[in-house]
């Protein structure tokens, strides 16, 4: 699809009426129907369209998606809804009333700015890709609030906003970009942007190293559902200050800066921090609010003999046994106990869960999960229930 406007037409708009539900294995009968009373090009354009708008509805809601236009590379890089919404409440609770959203996709952080009240102005240099961020403010009817403009972000004068969002492409011909250097435009370049407003939002990669984060910006690390999608820049706010947010829920831990947790003997409890916990470095505030220590100085696991509240932070175990690493001794442990369920996790160990159960072969009525890692150097495992009673307040509120 390189042009849009045959779908915006009143045919085009019918097309995809009739394509909402459709079923994606039956895609070439239903294209040989529709051919027989409207163009092919329109069909293959149509058809491509309500499969993009099947993809979007896991990021923006079925609501939302069956309404909006997509590119394929749109799709995949749109933040999803529930974080865009986070970051835009952020904005307006920061009191600003007008963002230029640069590199701003499909539109759906101009759409979550101005659902949130604020006037938007977003910037995107390719055609097609600003097209359909104007159709998108079209037909969600916020066009009010939101200004399209295709255009090199470098060139464009943001001192009508109050801020500034950049979300540089971190993807290129040959796949992700890890150096923020190289990102289209460069880190550097939408740090200086940053600083010439009052407030700003960088979206850059989660695996951003912390040397990188200038002293007078903060750094958020988001996960969504156990999964951590971005890392933010703020400017303006809070200069120095590192926080985990996992949504949805909206809950935020802030980094105090404290040493790394001792390690200590495997307790009867085991906690999994969040990754975006991790990624933000946050661990000893966790094992902090836990009374517990690591299992291994470089393993991000935390043991305690107690049980501590787990959500939102953290996943807790309760551990049965803590074993050398041998495939052999996990082998006959899981059919003497009838264990047909085996999760498999790992965190320092080369061995994949897949082969493990290959070579394991669980089968019974029981569930267990085991834990390939290192207990204070040595390659072990530790098996285990989730643990089920949650009790207080979660860690961090």
């Amino acid at each position: 699809m390189n042009d849009l406007s045959p779908l915006l037409t009143d045919e085009g708009q019918a097309l995809l009426g009739t394509l909402r539900d459709h079923d994606p294995a039956r895609e070439l009968a239903i294209a040989t129907r529709l051919r027989r009373t409207h163009p092919a090009e329109l069909v293959s354009a149509a058809i491509g369209q309500a499969r993009l708008r099947q993809r979007a509805v896991a990021k923006f809601g079925a609501e939302d998606a069956h309404r909006m236009y997509f590119t394929p590379h749109g799709v995949e890089q749109a933040t999803r809804k529930a974080v865009a919404e986070y970051r835009a409440g952020r904005f307006a609770a920061l009191g600003v009333r007008s963002v230029a959203d640069l590199c701003s996709g499909i539109g759906g952080d101009a759409i979550a700015l101005a659902r949130a009240g604020i006037r938007v102005l977003a910037v995107d240099r390719d055609p097609l890709t600003a097209s359909v961020a104007r159709a998108n403010a079209r037909a969600l009817g916020l066009t009010e609030l939101i200004e399209v403009r295709e255009a090199d972000v470098t060139e464009v004068d943001t001192t009508a906003y109050a801020a500034v969002f950049v979300a540089p492409a971190r993807r290129g011909g040959r796949g992700r970009i890890f150096d923020p250097e190289s990102y289209s435009p460069p880190l550097s370049w939408a740090i200086a942007s940053a600083r010439t407003r009052p407030h700003a939002a960088l979206k850059i990669a989660p695996g951003v190293p912390h040397e990188l984060v200038p002293d007078d910006f903060a750094a958020e690390w988001i996960s969504y559902e156990g999964d951590v999608k971005e890392a933010v820049l703020w400017s303006g706010t809070e200069p120095g200050t590192v926080r985990a947010t996992l949504l949805p829920g909206g809950h935020s831990l802030t980094g105090r800066r404290l040493p790394d947790p001792p390690v200590r003997p495997v307790g009867r409890y085991l906690y999994e921090p969040d990754g975006a916990a991790i990624r933000a470095h946050l661990v000893a505030e966790i094992a902090e609010e836990l009374n517990g220590g690591l299992i291994d100085a470089t393993i991000a696991y935390i043991t305690s003999d107690e049980a501590h509240p787990g959500p939102p932070f953290t996943t807790a175990y309760e551990i049965t046994d803590v074993l050398p690493f041998h495939l052999k001794n996990l082998k006959a442990l899981v059919r003497e106990r009838e264990i047909g369920t085996l999760t498999v996790k790992k965190r320092g160990s080369a061995v994949e869960p897949e082969e493990v159960r290959r070579r394991v072969k669980p089968k019974g009525p029981n569930m267990a999960t085991v834990f390939l890692t290192r207990v204070d150097g040595a390659p072990s495992m530790l098996i285990g229930q989730p643990l089920s009673l949650w009790l207080g307040s979660p860690p961090g509120r």
